[in-house]
Parts: C-alpha cells; sequence; structure tokens
C-alpha cells in the first residue's frame, strides 16, 4: 500500500498530513554553491550521452580509485582521480550503474540502443580495468539500476527499474567470473523511475519517481511495496522535476533535483530536509546543470580528496553560453558538508 492511501484512510487533518508528506525544513535550511576541483574527460558520443557515475575506492591505495561512468549511447568509461579516462568499453548502452565491492552492473538502456538487460562486470584491484562477465536479461527493460548488500543476509541484489514504472529486485550470486542471477521481487512504483539508492546500513531503498519525488522501500526482498515519501516535487516539496540520481554518503543523502539544477539533502537517519546547494563555474571546472547521475563517498579517496567526493553529471558541459560533450565533475566533499551544523 502507498504511504498516500494510507494516510488516507487514518483521516488526517491536512496539516499533519502535509508534515507526513514531506519532511519539514530546519529553521534556517542550508542554501549555497560549490566548485568542482576535477572533471573527466568528456564521453565521447555528442548530446545526451553521459549519464550516472559510481565510485570504486581502491582497496589499499585510496589514490587508486576510480569512477566509472555511463555513456549511454554506447560505452562504459572508468576515470581515475584526476578525471583521465583509462578503459572504454564498447558495447554498453548503460544508463545508470552502480557498483558493490569489485562488481560492477549497468542497465543497458534499450531506448538508447541497447539490448534493457544487466550488464555484470568485475573490477580488477591490480590494473582497474573491468572484464565483462554476464548479461542478465531483465522482466522490466532496465533503465535505471542501483545495488544492495544485505545487513542481514550478505547476499547482494540489484533493482534495475524501467520508465513504466516497474522495478525488479535480482539475487547476485558471483563466484569467480560465474554469475548466478534470480528474480525475487517485481513492483509497481506508478509512473517512470530511474534514480535509486539503497542503504547497505539501514535496509531502505530510496527509488526516484521523476514527476513525484523520493519514496521510501524496504531493500529486503521480502519487504513488500510498503513505503513512505522522502520528499515531492513541486510546490509540495523541494525537489524540481525530474527527480533523477540519488545518493548518500556520511549521515545524509542527496537528491538531483533536475529542473532546478542544484541537489536537495536530507538527514540519512530522520530523513529531514536540511537544505540545497549548487555546482558553480569555477576555476578548475564549469558547473553542473541539467544533472542526471550523482554519486558520492565519504571515504579517504587519496590525496585531492581525503574526507571524499560528490560527483554529478553535466548536462550541458564547457563555460557559459557554449556546449561540448558531457562529463563528471568531482567536489571534494567537505565543500559541501561543512556548511552543515
Amino acid at each position: 500500500m502507498s504511504f498516500a492511501a494510507s494516510a488516507r484512510r487514518a483521516v488526517l487533518p491536512a496539516a499533519v498530513l502535509a508534515a507526513l508528506a514531506v519532511p519539514a525544513a530546519p529553521a534556517q535550511a542550508a542554501s549555497f554553491s560549490v566548485t568542482a576541483t576535477v572533471e573527466t574527460a568528456p564521453v565521447s558520443h555528442s548530446g545526451d550521452a553521459a549519464d550516472d557515475p559510481a565510485i570504486w575506492v581502491h582497496p589499499t591505495d585510496p589514490a587508486k580509485s576510480v569512477v566509472v561512468g555511463t555513456d549511454k549511447k554506447g560505452a562504459l568509461e572508468v576515470y581515475d582521480m584526476t578525471g583521465a579516462r583509462i578503459q572504454r568499453i564498447s558495447g554498453d548502452y548503460g544508463n545508470n550503474v552502480d557498483l558493490r565491492g569489485n562488481i560492477v552492473v549497468t542497465a543497458d538502456d534499450e531506448a538508447a540502443g541497447g539490448n534493457g538487460a544487466m550488464h555484470i562486470y568485475r573490477i580488477d584491484p591490480a590494473t582497474r580495468q573491468l572484464k565483462r562477465l554476464k548479461d542478465v536479461p531483465t522482466e522490466v527493460t532496465a533503465h535505471g539500476i542501483c545495488l544492495y548488500t544485505s545487513p542481514a543476509s550478505g547476499k547482494l541484489y540489484a533493482f534495475p527499474n524501467s520508465t513504466s514504472g516497474r522495478v525488479e529486485q535480482w539475487e547476485l550470486a558471483v563466484s569467480g567470473d560465474s554469475v548466478t542471477a534470480t528474480s525475487v521481487r517485481l513492483w509497481d512504483a506508478g509512473s517512470a523511475v530511474e534514480g535509486c539508492y539503497a542503504d547497505d546500513t539501514t535496509g531502505k531503498l530510496y527509488l526516484g519517481e521523476e514527476d513525484v519525488g523520493v519514496w521510501i522501500y524496504g531493500a529486503e526482498p521480502t519487504a513488500g511495496t510498503t513505503r513512505t515519501k522522502l520528499d515531492s516535487t513541486g510546490s509540495a516539496g523541494h525537489i524540481t522535476a525530474d527527480t533523477e540520481g540519488i545518493t548518500a554518503a556520511g549521515n545524509r543523502i542527496y537528491v538531483s533535483s533536475q529542473g532546478s539544477n542544484d541537489f536537495t539533502v536530507y538527514d540519512r537517519a530522520t530523513h529531514a530536509y536540511l537544505g540545497r546547494f549548487a555546482v558553480s563555474n569555477g576555476t578548475a571546472a564549469d558547473d553542473c546543470e541539467d544533472t542526471d547521475g550523482i554519486d558520492a563517498s565519504a571515504a579517504d579517496l587519496g590525496p585531492a580528496f581525503p574526507q571524499g567526493v560528490f560527483i554529478c553529471q553535466d548536462g550541458s558541459n564547457g563555460a557559459p553560453g557554449t556546449s561540448g560533450n558531457q562529463n563528471f565533475k568531482f567536489v571534494p566533499l567537505q565543500r559541501i558538508t561543512a556548511n552543515f551544523a
């Protein structure tokens, strides 16, 4: 049952319903801008091509961490922490990408020329190169994707989702180069969905319904379809459609508010709305506009990002008044977190 349906059955006063539907802002919600210190090489295809990044933390040398980014017109790209491309894999039309440990999964977007399957890779820590292991056809025609490692069972799951609103949960068992994939849950979230984030600590799944807002589900396969709302689009909330990328780092959740060219921030424990920020033009990189995917990590990622990084896809790469092939911008995470108490 949806949150809205359960609230209507309770027949609560409108003011109470409003407070339940959207987290109240603190007395002085933050609103600020930051600049990026690194931008990646542009993706090879022009137009609306780059979409979603995922951060891989090297197990022994943080400076050798990498960012995997999608070029949904036909490639998967791997960048080092200076933004240089170190690998390009042709034939992957991934719209979204996520990873856990050394396993990387893309949602091969059929609308962009792909086959609508999940593509599963392993990253080699010694070479930082990705090897494709298996393609897994899905019921939902994959568009968005996020991964989840259950704190209860230790099992790895993937959540491919579709512009139709359908969401599927797959259990992935990877042994060496062998992959076993089993569908364990399938449901309809409503209208078009894409961005999602599954929290390995709390067992929550955050799912972005593009024109509606962000819903919170249980991430375990037995969780059913009960949901509550993190935030809404339009005048009822703080997000300007489309609701796109969703991620978390430290004690905060971040959402790409694509229509307003900025990012909303929430408390990871209480889900309270904390404020918003934009990534503006700076001396090292230009701004992030019309952002699709985002990712963030509070891990040490080497001398350039010792307290973590926030990464945004830039839908209009270039100085004001110009435009080039899209890319990804890296912001030291402390530039964002310093603005919150």
